[in-house]
């Protein structure tokens, strides 16, 4: 019964696979324990954190290269709509709620992340309005750097302290 209940990964592979034909064994305590400290993870305030420095910095280089400031305010907003619907979901996400059940997991994931859209999509609805001197492609360039961001905090996930 116990070889039955083996698990494998053959069902999708290619013939020629020789990793098919192996079975999937579960990891001990041990080996769980070191994968996840070889492989940290990183916060989810972290990367806001580095979003919103980012957007921070593009904004005041902005400002002081163009002498504009309604392009500063721009690109301020841009990152804003970045950094706070990122926050919001963060906040949902890290809460004890969320943790109780794979399923319970999975549906809050979706509705924070339903949640975090339609907060960006409101931002930039509203833009015109509340930025002053608005400058759309000011704003839509800090929003893709800021959205980008997270490449390099995780990056940094992987490196050792000296």
């Amino acid at each position: 019964m116990s070889d039955q209940r083996e698990l494998r990964h053959d069902a999708w592979a290619d013939q020629d696979d020789e990793y098919a034909k192996t079975p999937i064994k579960p990891l001990t305590r041990e080996e769980a324990q070191a994968l996840v400290a070889k492989n940290p993870s990183i916060s989810p305030w972290r990367v806001i954190a580095v979003q919103a420095a980012v957007g921070l910095v593009m904004a005041v280089l902005a400002w002081l290269i163009t002498g504009k400031q309604g392009l500063g305010w721009s690109v301020l907003y841009g990152a804003a709509t970045v950094v706070v619907p990122g926050a919001l979901m963060a906040r949902g996400m890290t809460s004890r709620l969320t943790s109780l059940a794979p399923g319970v997991s999975a549906v809050s994931f979706m509705l924070w992340e339903f949640g975090k859209i339609g907060v960006s999509v409101v931002m930039l609805a509203l833009a015109p309005k509340l930025v002053p001197g608005l400058s759309w492609p000011a704003l839509l360039v800090a929003l893709i750097v800021c959205i980008k961001v997270y490449w390099v905090a995780l990056s940094w996930r992987g490196r050792k302290k000296i």
